[in-house]
């Protein structure tokens, strides 16, 4: 049920396993007890956010990365989404959400260098993920977007 239903006590729960309904009342008592789990949904009611309640990139979440990155994003690299991980730009482990706003397509080696914190990443204002080199790459600090997103535009 949506925030809305419950905090207006109108319509009904469901529970996921067996689709049965449940009283928005009964909802809000077994909610005091719970960790609850806020969800984004696209269209057709595809998962797009998970927050913190999942770690991975999987489903629908992951598809849209691959959408939007089409392979890694590291500046030059040309692997293709099959060779890559999804990245958490900010670490799950300090608080970082499993969403399409967090997470970017990294092959194995650029992923390692990520976390070694060598580069970093950041979202342009435009939802483009850019990378931002060490200063022995480029002094200036000016992040570097791949090519493939230059085509785009």
């Amino acid at each position: 049920m949506s925030l809305d239903q419950l905090k207006s006590g109108l319509g009904a729960g469901a529970l996921v396993d067996t689709g049965d309904q449940l009283a928005p009342s009964a909802v809000r008592r077994l909610c005091c007890d719970a960790e609850l789990i806020p969800m984004v949904l696209g269209t057709a009611g595809s998962v797009l956010d998970l927050g913190r309640a999942a770690r991975c990139f999987t489903g629908a979440v992951r598809l849209a990365v691959i959408a939007r990155d089409q392979g890694c994003i590291h500046p030059g690299c040309e692997r293709p989404p099959r060779w890559c991980d999804v990245h958490h730009v900010i670490p799950w482990w300090r608080g970082g959400r499993t969403n399409l706003g967090n997470g970017v397509l990294l092959c194995g080696y650029h992923h390692k260098l990520h976390e070694r914190a060598e580069w970093q990443i950041r979202f342009a204002a435009d939802g483009i993920p850019e990378c931002i080199p060490p200063s022995w790459v480029r002094a200036d600090g000016r992040p570097i977007r791949h090519t493939r997103y230059l085509t785009r535009l």
